[in-house]
């Protein structure tokens, strides 16, 4: 069997998540270990050189700055936490001019956010980690955003974050070297079921909260899907054949709050996203999550997080700092 040969830039940036990085690289050494000569390669680099800080506070030593990348590399991004702010006019100056090489680019946990930032992937699929995928869909209209645990559009390549780096990689593997000796690495990873871009990055919702009712899960999946325009409980009820009165039951027995409750915890934890990773004003985020006065969604938002919306985004903003913008 030819040895492929492939080199691999990891840029990490500011607050990556650790394990997403970890598992890419430590996917590829295996292969390396298991292949008759190694067929990859790769180095790190970050914003200035030196050390790149994870957001579990591990520093990563870098083989250099952002700077020119080798022809043959394909280029991987690691995001992690507080995407917005880590997405700098320089890292986004960088990865417009090394798309320009056509090679392929990779974007691992969050990293689809500076690449959408950048205008690469504008009207391409991509996904991104569930806990961001409000705030991406709401900045990124153009961006084809699915569920799943990876994506790969051409020459452009996302993961939600976590252990869906390891599925990505030993799919690269599979192409390269073939199928058996991708499961061979995943075996040696103690992963005992490669996943695919077809498979969902959350868990059902069943597992979830901890209950198997198919009439409770319809109802909860009907109220995740209807949150900019509500759908009342007696509606929901009738849907499942049921009355009011007794999905009322059925929530309280399983989930100790009413039908009602619960899709207000649903909006309210929606509408915090919004606050934390766009730049939708108050009452567009209160619309978005079927508020249709600012009052009450500041009311109800103050109830169930202890401060008012106008605090919650000043809180996670400098004074004076600018969000990078596209070209």
């Amino acid at each position: 069997m030819p040895e492929p040969s492939r080199h691999f830039t990891f840029a990490l940036m500011r607050d990556f998540t650790l394990v997403s990085f970890a598992c890419a690289v430590d996917t590829l050494r295996l292969a390396n270990h298991m292949a008759e000569a190694a067929p990859y390669s790769w180095d790190v680099v970050g914003e200035g050189g030196g050390a790149a800080r994870s957001s579990s506070g591990v520093e990563v030593a870098l083989d250099g700055p952002l700077g020119e990348l080798r022809r043959d590399a394909v280029l991987v991004v690691v995001g992690g936490t507080d995407i917005r702010a880590a997405t700098s006019r320089p890292l986004l100056s960088w990865l417009r001019r090394e798309a320009r090489r056509g090679g392929p680019v990779a974007g691992l946990c969050t990293a689809a956010w500076p690449m959408a930032e950048a205008g690469l992937i504008d009207g391409r699929r991509a996904t991104i980690h569930w806990e961001n995928a409000d705030g991406f869909a709401e900045a990124f209209p153009d961006v084809d955003l699915t569920g799943g645990i990876y994506t790969i559009d051409g020459r452009w390549m996302t993961t939600a974050g976590g252990t869906a780096s390891v599925d990505l990689f030993l799919k690269l593997i599979s192409d390269d070297m073939g199928e058996g000796f991708a499961t061979a690495v995943a075996d040696q990873l103690i992963y005992s079921s490669i996943r695919t871009d077809r498979d969902s990055q959350r868990l059902s919702i069943p597992t979830r909260i901890g209950v198997r009712h198919p009439r409770l899960g319809t109802v909860i999946r009907a109220m995740e899907e209807n949150i900019e325009e509500p759908v009342s409980p007696a509606i929901l009820a009738e849907r499942v054949g049921m009355s009011t009165r007794q999905l009322e039951r059925l929530f309280r027995r399983y989930l100790n709050r009413s039908p009602k409750r619960y899709y207000m915890e649903l909006r309210l934890a929606r509408a915090r996203n919004l606050l934390m990773q766009t730049d939708l004003s108050i009452i567009e985020v209160a619309l978005a999550c079927g508020f249709t006065s600012p009052s009450h969604f500041s009311k109800c938002y103050r109830a169930q997080y202890g401060t008012t919306p106008y605090r919650e985004r000043g809180t996670r903003q400098t004074p004076g700092e600018e969000r990078p913008t596209r070209p």
